[in-house]
Parts: C-alpha cells; structure tokens; sequence
C-alpha cells in the first residue's frame, strides 16, 4: 500500500534540500585563483545588473598565524556583491618571520583583479583593500608601502593591528611577522602610522573601545596620522563588542556598523578615481580643475602636478 502522506514529506524533504544546496552554490565563491606568490582568493562576483565596478579585496585576521576566513572573510561576500562589489577574499601566506609575504600576497591580488577588469566587473582598476585584527595590518600595509601599480584606492580596517611598537603592539602578530628578536629599524618599518603619506589611499576605521586584544590606540593613532597628512578618513568607535566581531550577528552593534560602512562607501561615489585621486597612480587624462585637498587650485592637467592626492571639481572630499 503506498503510503501517500510519507511520500508527500520526502518530497517537502527533497525540495528543501534544493533549495539548502542552490543557496550554498550561490554563497560558494565564483572563481577560486592561485596567485603568483603562493597565496590564493576566492572570488565572488556581483549580478550585471547591481555591478559598480569596483572591487575591494579580504584580508581576515588570525595574528599571523592562521586565518579567520568565516566571520572576517567569506561572510562579508554577499554585504559587498549585494552592494554591486567584486570581492575577493584573500588567504595570504603566513610571514613566520619573512615579513613581506603578506604584502606581497595583496599586491598580487590587487594586481590579478585590476587584469581582470570589467571581466569581472572591475572598471578603472578601482579597488579596495580590507583587514581585520592582522589583516588589517596586511591592509594597512599595503596602504602605506604597495609598489604603484597594487596601490589600494581605499582601505577598511576593523580593530586593525597597526603598529609594530612593542608598547602597544600585538605581540603574537609582532613576534609571528617579524620574529621575537626583531630590530627597531623593522619594527618602525611596519609601524603604518609611521609610514603614512599623502598618497595614502582614504580610510574608514573601526574598533569596541573594550577591546582587549588590539590596543585601540593602534586604531586612533592611524586616523590621526591620516589626518596630518590630509588623507580622508573616518572612524567609529563602538563602547563594547571587544575584539574579532568580524560580521558576527552576536555584536551588538552589527546592524550600525553595516549601516556606517555602507554609508561611508556611498562617498565613495566622490572618490577615486574620479574624484580624489592619485598623480602617482592617475591613468587617464584629467578634465577640468583640479584642486589640492585644502581646496587651492593646482592647474588643469595632470603635467608637472606634485605626487600627491588631488580633488577634481565638483567633486565633495570624505568628511
């Protein structure tokens, strides 16, 4: 006898089933690529219909010894494709001691994406780097020392390691980085709030001010050194979530903190690279005046302009 009622279930079963495993195929990254250095990047793309053209590359924390992919990577995918972002979410290789692997590993993949271009629905090779905790390290240092052509033209870092001083540093990432007997001249090397220029690209900053873990102060003391040197920045601080609340639904500020994010990115409509930009990394030809960011004209061509960041006209600089 057949039994109807059971078979009705193992439909609703089956269906559900589906439905569980085309969500997790969307979810699954696009394109998986290996890079040159030995490190590698899922990629996920937006739909052709929500696409920006820009990109903005992972870098999850771990204190350079592993990697928070979930929290601090891949479950920040679907925020920036539904917001019409390529993501790239990078596994860099851990330095033990060399400390340029990682910087290396970011600047090929700000490379690799800028090859890629509207391909992948990258347009002007305008592409963002991200970092949590010791990414946001990599982040950060890939701000401050990427060669030209893996230049960032922004950065988002939370509750980011910044400094290799080891007043305040965290030693895990120092030690794992630069080793334990490291020398002053490296520690001030990768100390990015020391190394911070004009052409730094613009920032949004963010950290729980009971953070236990990453001294804040790495945080403020980065905005402040962006701000001497007249680069846009913003920074958030909230009074509790203390460290690694990566896209966690259990902070309790998860849904301000989106909201901040997506806001700030929305002034990125004002930015690079048609708004400030950069001479050094300036591709095409400029129209128009252009301005120095406190608001004097510099000319109307690129020829004979300083290395610095500049604003085009009527264009707003982030406040």
């Amino acid at each position: 006898m057949i039994n109807f009622r059971l078979m009705k279930e193992m439909k609703k079963t089956l269906f559900t089933l589906l439905m569980l495993t085309l969500v997790v195929l969307q979810m699954s990254a696009q394109r998986h690529v290996s890079l040159s250095t030995g490190a590698s990047m899922d990629v996920y793309l937006p739909s052709l219909e929500k696409a920006i053209g820009r990109g903005v590359i992972i870098c999850p924390g771990g204190g350079y010894s592993y990697l928070a992919i979930d929290s601090e990577g891949t479950d920040w995918a679907p925020y920036f494709t539904e917001q019409g972002y390529t993501v790239a979410v990078l596994s860099y290789r851990m330095p033990a001691g060399n400390a340029v692997k990682p910087l290396r590993d970011a600047e090929a993949a700000v490379r690799y994406l800028r090859e890629k271009g509207e391909t992948w629905r990258i347009k002007n090779g305008c592409i963002g780097i991200m970092g949590f905790s010791a990414g946001g390290h990599v982040a950060s240092t890939l701000a401050t020392h990427a060669e030209d052509d893996a230049h960032p033209d922004f950065q988002i870092l939370f509750y980011p390691v910044i400094t290799m001083e080891p007043s305040y540093t965290h030693m895990g990432s120092h030690d794992n980085l630069l080793g334990a007997n490291a020398d002053e001249e490296q520690e001030e090397l990768y100390s990015n709030e020391k190394q911070v220029k004009e052409t730094t690209p613009p920032a949004f900053i963010t950290y729980a001010a009971n953070d236990g873990t990453v001294s804040p102060d790495n945080s403020k003391n980065y905005y402040a050194a962006l701000l001497q040197q007249g680069v846009p920045a913003s920074i958030k601080e909230y009074p509790t979530g203390g460290h690694g609340f990566g896209f966690k639904t259990s902070f309790a500020y998860h849904d301000d903190v989106l909201a901040e994010l997506s806001a700030w990115m929305q002034t990125l409509n004002d930015l690079l690279p048609d708004g400030i930009f950069s001479v050094e990394n300036e591709k095409v030809t400029s129209q128009g005046s252009i301005y120095t960011l406190d608001g004097r004209f510099a000319g109307n061509t690129l020829q004979n302009l300083p290395k610095g960041l500049y604003v085009r006209e009527g264009k707003k600089l982030l406040k």
